[in-house]
């Protein structure tokens, strides 16, 4: 499947140049762009350059290289990316975004993902000049400005993973009861994130409505290729609920998600409160709805600090800083320094109505990373523990070493359970990592962790985003 979607990339990419018109179309100006763009980063070699080359080929549009980590214990993912855009009017900018990849452990992934962004003029007001000061870099430059658009995704992707771990349910699971299992999903739907500007009084709270509608297909496999058994051949139905039966799920949610920046930027609030319905239709017993408070702060240690976090506007292969602007950012070699502290708490519980269950696939984990790929009491193995209710409380610290190059450290403490009256900070286990972190313009934000702290061994993590840095993230798998 994953091939299919490649021909189809290239098939799109040599019809831009397939142009009879007199006039160049937007698509065919840019590849001849990205030629050019291409031909100037790696015409001499340095060690700078060198960089600047190899950024054309993973960022640049509209083909480049697509690079990630497609799931813990799945490999590493190399294929393609196709990505454009079109502006119908000042009102209104739609951008498309086409990948698919795959990697040597045979996993892939493929998605299309479209994004319509309402873009009305913005109203620009005379500022106070500490305020233009406080949007500045050291060196005098502005700072990108971030509009808070309305912004629709549309988007399809399927998932095919050959290694994923099952160890039971709850926190009292033990590491003799790993086996191994494949899953195949598909995803279908659409989301809105509305920005909430029309009254004064809580438009400092930058505070946006969520809505989404996704359909998800779910198809189980065991795994005897590994040493330890498949998940069939240890636990059944009861011990692992939709082990036998995968039904299609409607998914419904509903939120809000406020990120103010309070004392002149010195602490970052994201906090996102959730409900989602999962809704079985050909099988009620696997219906269920779930909540989700995710609480973060971070304090930037310097004014000059600048965030590479997930902007709606983006698409998962796209990295531009603000709307409208079609450059990725560059490599930046500069010694400024910048740093973050953060903490974040994040409570999660499902309800299930009496005579149903929440399917084991779509439970939470700790340990290592989840199958999004964000670490939890990351000393662990991958998918250690799992259960419907989780609670995670984690301390990190981030600060630059030179350049792209960085420094972390993080504390979590955090763990599952069958029963909501279970949720709470009593018996939480723990996890320490550190490590290096690479942020290179758009690149793909890489880490490499060494974890410790938890009660059964180390963990080192080598992880590389599925999305650009600044893109957008990709549809959850739970």
């Amino acid at each position: 499947m994953r091939w299919n979607y490649l021909i189809v990339l290239v098939v799109v990419a040599a019809s831009a140049f397939a142009q009879t018109e007199p006039h160049e179309s937007l698509l065919h100006a840019d590849f001849r762009h990205e030629s050019d763009h291409i031909k100037e980063a790696c015409g001499t070699f340095s060690f700078k350059t060198l960089g600047g080359c190899a950024a054309e080929f993973v960022t640049d549009h509209p083909i480049h290289l697509a690079l990630g980590s497609i799931a813990p214990q799945n490999g590493f993912g190399f294929g393609l990316a196709f990505v454009t855009h079109k502006t119908p009017n000042e009102n209104w900018r739609l951008s498309w975004d086409l990948d698919a990849v795959g990697a040597t452990s045979t996993s892939w992934r493929a998605g299309g993902y479209m994004k319509i962004i309402h873009t009305p003029p913005v109203k620009f007001v005379v500022t106070h000049p500490s305020d233009e000061a406080a949007h500045s870099n050291k060196d005098g430059t502005k700072k990108p400005k971030i509009h808070p658009y309305t912004v629709f995704d549309i988007y399809a992707q399927a998932i095919s993973l050959n290694k994923l771990t099952f160890f039971g349910l709850g926190p009292a699971s033990l590491e003799t009861g790993r086996t191994f299992f494949g899953m195949q999903q598909a995803i279908v739907g659409g989301k809105v994130i509305k920005p909430v500007t029309e009254w004064p009084v809580i438009r400092g709270l930058n505070l946006s409505l969520l809505g989404e509608v996704n359909g998800r297909f779910v198809d189980l496999r065991g795994n005897h290729a590994e040493l330890s058994p498949s998940i069939e051949q240890l636990y059944n139905e009861a011990s692992a609920p939709g082990l036998t039966t995968q039904p299609g799920f409607v998914q419904l949610g509903e939120g809000f998600r406020m990120k103010p920046a309070l004392f002149n930027d010195h602490l970052q609030l994201n906090y996102l409160v959730n409900f989602q319905q999962f809704l079985a239709p050909s099988n009620s017993t696997y219906s269920f709805r779930r909540w989700t408070i995710d609480l973060d702060h971070e304090f930037p240690l310097y004014q000059n600090s600048q965030s590479a976090k997930p902007k709606d506007t983006n698409g998962p292969d796209e990295c531009a800083q603000a709307v409208g602007v079609e450059k990725c950012p560059p490599i930046s070699y500069s010694r400024n320094r910048e740093g973050t502290i953060g903490m974040r708490l994040m409570i999660s519980e499902s309800i299930a109505s009496a005579g149903s269950v929440v399917p084991f696939y779509f439970q939470h984990t700790l340990g290592g990373s989840d199958i999004d790929g964000n670490p939890g009491l990351s000393s662990y193995q991958d998918y250690r523990f799992r259960g419907p209710n989780l609670l995670l409380l984690r301390e990190s610290f981030e600060h630059s070493l030179w350049g792209p190059l960085g420094f972390t450290f993080m504390a979590d403490q955090g763990k599952v359970a069958l029963t909501r009256g279970d949720v709470g900070f009593d018996n939480l286990k723990h996890s320490f990592a550190t490590g290096i972190t690479l942020r290179a313009g758009g690149f793909p934000q890489v880490f490499l962790l060494f974890a410790w702290g938890g009660s059964e061994g180390h963990h080192t993590i080598a992880t590389l985003n599925t999305s650009l840095l600044g893109g957008s993230s990709r549809p959850s798998l739970y």
